[in-house]
């Protein structure tokens, strides 16, 4: 500001001092005071003319809009300039951090796994993350600014939504949903802001089949034990009301003990699932020789089996095929019931003189599978994707008969999938079942022997 005077006075006495000599010079005294008034103004005329183009510079440079350097550097202009462009610099680095953190809210809200939606006042969709879109059948090109009313037209959301009321969280169907894939969704409202709303939906399917689920499990579990408590009951209390020969006492007991096994199996099977839920995979460290377990697996098969048909000419024709050898890593009484349980699943569900062959098969891309096949009756189609489902039975009074609990191929999963193995079942009505369990490689090899000293 200092210098911006000094030069105006600078102008001033130039202008006068310049009028005067040129007055003086003419010869005329009455003109040299004139002279100087004329030189004086003629000095604010420049002056006021080199302030008017260093103003207007700096308003080009303005309304340009480049701030990538001043338009003046030096005076008031170049001052002006050089707080404007700071300023203009300070204001675009505030958007450019304000525009990053509304980004990094978006892709934070976008990576979300629940459906997130902004409506404003009237209930128009000011913005929606791909989760919410997936939810609702939406796009992001035709549906932008659209009222929610007319997009999403479950009435139960209708009513939701008019209701004004959003204290709970409203159950509907997902757009997705069918009789034979049910989706459902848990859809809630928060008001914020002047009157806008906040829309967060998620799938909860999952978690309403795994709710039903355990009611399910609970009720079978109910199911299958107070079966033979009731007859329990019913035999203790004739023993202890009528008299009864020795033979009828020494049948009713052999009964009361045939129920009590199958709770004691029962229960034996509920605790093994819990277990195999509750406890981390096996590790690489246990190696179990393969021989081994299958001449356990074989020894007990026979006896079930002998046990199964006593009045029988001929038991089952059980082949065990496990020549090839080899190691497996893992849990060593796992992987005996998974395998035992297949192969007594095949003796259970065989009619006396029926085949089963059990084999161990190493595969040549390092894996190696263990499969059971056997000549029973088969299980129809329909029925192949739920057997692993616990308490699942194709026949409940065949399962019953044969003393199955309906848990053994849900401990199988349990056990295969602990194993990083596969599970497989290929089954054709009237001609038998196969049933198999493929081990990766990282947990096959070949027998070591031991070594010498």
């Amino acid at each position: 500001m200092f210098w911006r005077v000094l030069f105006f006075v600078a102008c001033l006495l130039a202008g006068g001092s310049a009028g005067w000599f040129a007055a003086l010079r003419s010869g005329i005294a009455a003109t040299e005071w004139e002279g100087l008034a004329v030189g004086i103004l003629f000095g604010g005329l420049v002056w006021f003319l080199i302030d008017w183009s260093r103003a207007s510079r700096v308003l080009r440079w303005l309304r340009a809009g480049d701030v990538s350097e001043v338009a003046i550097s030096t005076g008031l202009w170049g001052e002006v300039s050089a707080r404007t462009r700071r300023l203009v610099l300070g204001r675009e680095r505030q958007l450019r951090d304000s525009q990053n953190r509304l980004q990094d809210f978006l892709l934070a809200f976008q990576a979300s796994p629940n459906g997130v939606m902004l409506l404003d006042a009237q209930g128009s969709i000011e913005w929606f993350n791909e989760t919410a879109a997936t939810h609702f059948g939406l796009d992001a090109q035709r549906d932008m600014l659209q009222h929610i009313g007319n997009l999403v037209r479950e009435p139960g959301f209708v009513r939701y939504f008019a209701g004004h009321d959003y204290r709970d969280e409203l159950l509907m169907p997902g757009r997705e949903n069918t009789s034979a894939r049910p989706v459902r969704l848990s859809v809630h409202l928060y008001p914020y802001g002047r009157g806008r709303l906040l829309l967060l939906s998620r799938d909860v399917t999952a978690l309403e089949q795994a709710d039903a689920m355990r009611r399910d499990f609970v009720a079978n579990v109910s199911h299958e034990i107070r079966t033979p408590l009731t007859v329990l009951s019913g035999f203790v209390e004739t023993l202890q009301t009528c008299a009864l020969t020795e033979p009828e006492r020494e049948r009713y007991l052999a009964l009361m003990a045939q129920q009590a096994d199958r709770m004691q199996i029962l229960v034996s099977d509920l605790l093994t699932l819990s277990r195999l839920e509750g406890s981390p995979p096996p590790g690489l460290s246990d190696w179990i020789a393969v021989p081994a377990l299958m001449q356990q697996i074989e020894q007990d098969a026979r006896a079930l089996s002998a046990a199964l048909n006593p009045a029988a000419q001929r038991v089952h024709a059980l082949v065990f095929d496990y020549q090839a050898g080899g190691e497996i890593a893992g849990a060593g009484n796992e992987l005996f019931s998974a395998m035992s349980n297949l192969v007594g699943n095949a003796i259970r569900y065989t009619p006396a003189g029926g085949d089963i062959v059990v084999r161990w098969l190493p595969l040549s891309d390092g894996r190696a599978e263990f499969s059971v096949t056997d000549t029973g009756p088969g299980i129809a189609p329909e029925h192949l994707p739920r057997l692993t489902e616990r308490f699942y039975r194709v026949d409940h009074s065949r399962s019953r008969d044969t003393g199955g609990t309906g848990l053994g191929l849900a401990i199988v999963k349990h056990v295969a999938q602990r194993h990083g193995a596969e599970l497989g079942i290929q089954s054709t009505p009237g001609k038998g079942s196969v049933f198999s369990i493929i081990f990766p490689a990282g947990r096959c090899r070949a027998q070591q022997l031991p070594a010498i000293s």
